[in-house]
């Protein structure tokens, strides 16, 4: 039984009632009851007076005479979560960071908030999964020993609220927001109901204060953020942690960001001091061959404002009456339709053959900016001849046979160029201007088909 200070409403109706149950009592709908509270007595509500709001009150103005200023960044220090960012943590901004169990999320957190508190900010590390030994113990590890960051273990709401107006910290780190509940409802805490008021509370107060406050979220099975979608809704910032555990390198990613840019990439490696930056992540993507191998191919592919180099394997071999196709940090049924245009205009087929498809280093390619670059993978394997030493390839790949510009096509070549790459076949639109001498010492050969990217390798075999 509920207590009179929590209150039941229907998601499709609306209606409410003062109990959990299996079925709405006014649309009879099944499990569309969710716990709130209740409204409190008139003037109020659990959120405070009905005269605060997020930022004082002010006429409506049209936006060409509303002053617009930047907002005032305060770098980590750690360059990698830095770009990611946009510049650094933004006065008020709530960002909400995700990721498998063990992948470095505190461990990154508490880095950061040790830089932080050392440049001067006042700060406040809230610990709701580990006691604040462990979380000493921890500090130690990383070689920071001396480290002057408040830490509070606590989960209950108000009296994180509490501390937070009496301490005013410039940046609050909440880990995590499954574990925080409010005496306002009598969920458990990580339910659903929980999740949204306490992630709503929070916001506020950085909103109102100025306090930046990282949500430290986890993730189910498939890989999402656990807990209402509203909650990715309600951030400025989302970043979510990737990477195997079994490897050393971790790719932080922002999939949302008000502050700076979208699908920005974070490279970092796991080392005995904590998670180290990677000054140049293309390494990662790259094996390292003494000579070049049938089926691998590198990419340039473009991670927000990052260009970074990929090693694209491919394995084709003789299949059963159902051949397998299988690839891994690339898109499955992408995968399958190139096949059918490798076949139907540049005479390859791999009907009767299994193929496999690789990203090295486990990065995820999400661009059709791949496509060139897998097909003459899969062409090297099923010839059974390497693509020369020094060969990057790029390009989306239509329906209809055509190579399609990538965009920021200079910006991958000079990245290409600069380490060292010979030859480039590339779409014909993002070819660059005659004497650039950004692009010295590679050969450049633009494609407007895929029938003629096969000619240009076959003809430097």
């Amino acid at each position: 039984m509920a207590k009179d200070k929590s209150i039941f409403t229907c998601t499709e109706c609306g209606g409410t009632s003062a109990r959990w149950m299996g079925k709405c009592p006014s649309c009879n709908a099944w499990n569309t009851l969710i716990e709130g509270s209740a409204e409190p007595a008139a003037g109020k509500n659990r959120f405070g007076s009905v005269h605060a709001s997020l930022a004082p009150t002010s006429d409506v103005l049209p936006l060409s005479q509303i002053e617009a200023a930047d907002f005032e960044r305060h770098p980590t220090g750690i360059d990698e979560l830095d770009r990611v960012l946009g510049g650094g943590m933004v006065e008020g901004g709530v960002v909400l960071i995700g990721g498998d169990p063990g992948i470095g999320k505190s461990t990154l957190l508490l880095q950061a908030v040790d830089a932080l508190q050392r440049s001067g900010m006042n700060t406040l590390y809230v610990t709701g999964e580990e006691s604040g030994a462990q979380v000493a113990m921890r500090s130690r590890r990383l070689g920071l020993p001396d480290s002057q960051v408040p830490v509070l273990p606590e989960i209950q709401l108000e009296k994180i609220l509490h501390t937070l107006q009496s301490r005013q910290p410039g940046i609050a780190i909440i880990d995590s927001i499954q574990t925080v509940y409010s005496d306002q409802l009598t969920s458990a805490p990580g339910s659903v109901a929980q999740v949204r008021e306490c992630a709503a509370h929070l916001t506020r107060t950085a909103k109102s204060t100025g306090t930046t406050i990282v949500l430290v979220g986890h993730v189910t099975k498939e890989g999402a953020l656990a807990g209402p979608r509203v909650l990715e809704h309600m951030v400025d910032t989302v970043l979510y942690f990737e990477g195997d555990t079994h490897s050393n390198f971790r790719l932080i990613r922002a999939i949302k960001n008000r502050f700076g840019a979208v699908n920005e990439i974070g490279v970092f490696a796991m080392t005995e001091k904590g998670l180290k930056g990677v000054s140049n992540p293309s390494a990662i993507f790259l094996s390292q061959h003494a000579e070049p191998v049938p089926g691998s191919c590198v990419m340039v592919t473009l991670e927000g404002t990052r260009p970074l180099l990929v090693e694209i394997q491919a394995l084709v071999d003789s299949g059963g009456p159902s051949p397998r196709r299988l690839s891994v940090g690339l898109d499955r049924d992408r995968l399958a339709m190139l096949l059918a245009v490798l076949h139907r205009h540049a005479g390859v087929a791999c009907m009767d053959q299994d193929v496999f498809v690789n990203a090295v280093g486990g990065v995820r390619i999400s661009e059709p900016a791949a496509d060139l670059a897998v097909m003459l993978a899969i062409t090297s394997s099923l010839r059974g001849k390497p693509l020369p030493k020094g060969f990057i390839a790029f390009g989306e790949v239509g329906l209809a046979g055509e190579v399609r510009p990538a965009p920021r096509g200079q910006d991958r070549l000079k990245e290409a160029a600069k380490l060292g790459f010979k030859v480039a076949v590339v779409p014909k639109a993002n070819t660059p201007k005659k004497n650039d001498k950004a692009f010295e010492g590679l050969t450049i050969y633009p494609v407007d088909r895929i029938e003629e990217a096969m000619q240009v390798v076959r003809g430097l075999d």
